[in-house]
C-alpha cells in the first residue's frame, strides 16, 4: 500500500479565486469500490483511464494517482461506488490509539476551518464492538487537531454532502481516506422516479459493458421498468460520462480544490461525447406507470429524445432490422404462485428471442436460474453478478438467424 509523507503531502498556491489554498501534490492509493462481482468491469474502465490497475479485490480495484486523478475517476466511470483518496495509514490497537494517530493528521490541509465533515467507516476489530464509536473517535481526533491549530472547528454530521472521510480499520491495521465522491456514484443523478425494484444505476452499467455494448447496432429492452438498462445504453453509445450529471462531489469541499481543473475535465468530457446514436434504443413496458417514469428519467439524463418508448406487452415490443442487442430484466419470483405465472413468462421471452429477435444477441439477468430453463435456449455465456445480496446471471443468447457460420460464433456487435 502506498502513503506518502502524511505531514510533506501539499503545498500552498494561490486558489482560482486568489485565496491561498492547500493542495496534494503527490500521487497515493486511490481505492474505487464496487458491488461484489463488478470489478472486472471497473478495472477495465480505470485502465482505460490511463491509471495502473494495483489490485483487484472482491468489491474494488486500487490505483495510484493525484486528487485530480480522483476526479477524473469521480466524472468517467459508470461501475464504481465511491472513489477513496489515501493520506493516512497506522496500527491502533484500541480507541485512543485510533484518536491519537487521527489527531497527528493536518486535517487543516485538506478541511477549511469553517467546513463540514461527516465520517464513514468500515471495522472490523476486536478493539470495538460498535463501529459508530469508531467513527466517533475519529471524528475527534479530526475536531480536536482544529481545535488546537485554531481555537475552533468545523461542523460534523450525517450528511455526505460536504467533506467525507472513511476509516478502514481492520484488526490494529487503520487507513484514513479523504472519500472524494461524497455521495455514492451509485446514483447517477437521473433517477427521480424509481419504480418496484429497480436496477442499481452501476449494476445495469456493468450488464451492458458485459455484454460489449458500445452503441454500433440497436439495444432493445422490453420490461424497461423505470428505464434504467435504456437509459445507460444511451449514455454508453454517446460515450457521455455520467459524472456530467452531478454537480457536487466529495472533492469540491476538499481545500484546494481546483475550480478551472474540473472545468476543463468537463469540456473535455463534452467535446468527447456524441450528439446521436447509431442504431435505435427501444424500451417498452406493459405498465403506461413506469414508461412515463421511464420518459422523465431519461429526459432529466438528457437522453429522452433517443429512446424510442411503447406501453405494450415485452412480446410485441417493435424489433427493427439489423443487428443488435435485446435484454430483459424479468421478476425471479418469490412464492409458489408467481413462479408458477412466471415459467410461461420465461418461455415466452424465448418464443419472442426466437421469432422476432433473429440476428440479435439475447440477453436475460435473472436471479433463478431454475426459471430460466423455461427460456428454452441454449446459453452461450452465463455471467455471474449480484444484484444485492442476490447472486444472479446475465445469460447470453446467439439468435442467429441461419446464415452465420459456426452458430455465430463471430460478435455482430462489440
Amino acid at each position: 500500500m502506498l502513503v506518502s509523507s502524511i505531514e510533506t503531502d501539499y503545498r500552498i498556491v494561490k486558489g482560482n479565486n486568489g485565496m491561498t489554498m492547500s493542495v496534494l501534490k503527490q500521487e497515493n492509493t486511490i481505492l474505487i469500490t464496487c458491488p461484489k462481482g463488478i470489478s472486472p468491469y471497473l478495472r477495465d474502465e480505470i485502465s482505460n483511464l490511463d491509471l495502473p490497475i494495483m489490485s483487484e479485490l472482491v468489491a474494488g480495484i486500487e490505483t495510484v494517482g493525484t486528487i485530480e486523478d480522483a476526479m477524473r475517476i469521480n466524472l468517467s466511470i459508470r461501475t464504481g461506488h465511491r472513489v477513496l483518496f489515501l493520506i493516512g495509514k497506522f496500527i491502533a490497537r484500541n480507541p485512543g490509539e485510533l484518536y491519537r494517530e487521527v489527531s497527528k493528521i493536518p486535517w487543516e490541509a485538506y478541511i477549511d476551518k469553517d467546513g463540514y465533515i461527516s465520517v464513514t467507516s468500515s471495522v472490523d476489530s476486536p478493539a470495538v464492538k460498535d463501529p459508530r464509536f469508531a467513527n466517533v473517535r475519529c471524528k475527534d481526533g479530526i475536531v480536536d487537531r482544529f481545535n488546537n491549530v485554531f481555537g475552533t472547528r468545523p461542523d460534523s454530521g450525517s450528511r455526505r454532502n460536504r467533506t467525507v472521510i472513511h476509516l478502514f480499520w481492520q484488526n490494529d491495521t487503520c487507513l484514513v481516506y479523504l472519500d472524494t465522491s461524497g455521495e455514492p456514484l451509485s446514483r447517477h443523478g437521473y433517477r427521480k422516479i424509481a419504480l418496484k425494484a429497480p436496477m442499481q444505476e452501476t449494476l445495469a452499467a456493468a450488464t451492458l459493458l458485459a455484454t460489449r455494448w458500445d452503441g454500433t447496432g440497436h439495444f432493445i429492452n422490453p420490461m424497461c421498468g423505470s428505464g434504467t438498462l435504456a437509459i445507460e445504453a444511451a449514455l454508453i453509445a454517446l460515450n457521455r460520462p455520467p459524472g456530467l450529471l452531478r454537480n457536487n462531489f466529495g472533492f469540491m469541499h476538499i481545500k484546494g480544490f481546483n475550480t478551472l481543473s474540473w472545468k476543463e475535465l468537463r469540456n473535455h468530457a463534452n467535446r468527447q461525447s456524441k450528439k446521436t446514436t447509431k442504431g435505435k434504443i427501444i424500451a417498452s413496458d406493459i405498465s403506461a406507470e413506469a414508461v412515463e417514469a421511464a420518459k422523465k428519467n431519461a429526459a432529466t439524463a438528457g437522453v429522452e429524445h433517443l429512446i424510442d418508448f411503447h406501453v405494450c406487452n415485452f412480446s410485441d415490443t417493435p424489433v427493427p432490422e439489423g443487428t443488435g442487442i435485446v435484454m430483459l430484466n424479468p421478476e425471479y419470483g418469490e412464492r409458489l404462485g408467481q413462479i408458477n405465472k412466471l415459467k410461461i413468462t420465461y418461455h415466452e421471452i424465448g418464443n419472442f428471442f426466437k421469432q422476432q429477435c433473429t440476428g440479435y444477441w439475447g440477453y436475460v439477468f435473472t436471479g433463478n436460474l431454475e426459471l430460466a430453463k423455461y427460456v428454452g435456449l441454449r446459453t452461450k455465456r452465463r455471467i455471474p453478478f449480484y444484484n444485492s445480496n442476490i447472486e444472479c446471471r446475465l445469460l447470453e443468447y446467439d439468435l442467429y438467424d441461419g446464415s452465420r457460420k459456426n452458430n455465430g460464433s463471430k460478435r455482430e456487435v462489440t
